[in-house]
């Protein structure tokens, strides 16, 4: 990262804002049109009860097929479309946040922001957008924030994604609602790289062995706020 923008990165975490340029304000979500009406079509028909944890973002999120038996016992919902970013979650969440008044959110995303070309500080305050967006209609609601992941066909970025979990991690540590779970460290291996076991074919996407590692982590992170 330049040294201008390590400058202002520090500067935006000192003065607790970040520069006007870095809001997703031109952010287009209408593509998950039809995906978020599927959620809602299945909640027409049962509505999940309200007080769950609901796990939204990203596919690291959507393929996680195993995620109610993973935490047995737990009210868990899954909100997870493919190929999002954190501005899609903050433009639905009228329609797949609020209305089931969840007492923790579990976010998983950010990782596509960063290949779409978003600085870390962008990611920041998409975060800092959800946070906002969520707290407005559910002020005692949890947010756990699933660090941006290390993966094989990322690991260019990983630069930037590190930055973003640094500054996201910054700012959770300043409200007890806010919660940063760590799986990048746990990801890499020996060698300080993603270790290959934990993916698909595709080196992107988790395989079981990865949500293992996954749920093993998070659970923790419930289990202390139920």
């Amino acid at each position: 990262m330049p040294l201008v923008q390590k400058s202002l990165a520090r500067l935006a975490l000192a003065c607790g804002m970040l520069p006007i340029a870095a809001v997703s304000a031109d952010h287009d979500s209408s593509r998950w049109e039809k995906y978020i009406a599927r959620f809602e079509a299945a909640d027409k028909k049962q509505m999940p009860q309200p007080g769950g944890v609901l796990f939204i973002g990203s596919s690291s999120i959507r393929m996680w097929k195993t995620i109610e038996q993973d935490f047995p016992g737990l009210p868990v919902i899954n909100r997870g479309f493919g190929g999002s970013q954190i501005a899609d979650s903050n433009h639905f969440a009228g329609r797949i946040v609020h209305p089931y008044k969840p007492r923790q959110i579990v976010l998983y995303a950010g990782d596509n922001d960063v290949a779409a070309g978003k600085s870390p500080e962008t990611v920041l305050a998409d975060f800092q957008q959800f946070v906002k967006t969520v707290h407005a209609k559910l002020p005692k609601a949890r947010v756990s924030f699933i660090a941006i992941k290390p993966s094989l066909s990322r690991w260019k970025l990983s630069g930037k994604m590190a930055m973003a979990n640094s500054l996201v991690r910054n700012t959770c540590s300043k409200d007890k609602r806010l919660d940063y779970i760590d799986i990048w460290q746990p990801m890499l291996g020996d060698n300080g790289k993603p270790r290959p076991d934990l993916f698909l074919g595709d080196g992107l996407h988790l395989n079981a062995k990865g949500y293992a590692l996954w749920t093993s982590i998070v659970k923790p992170h419930l289990a202390k706020h139920e």
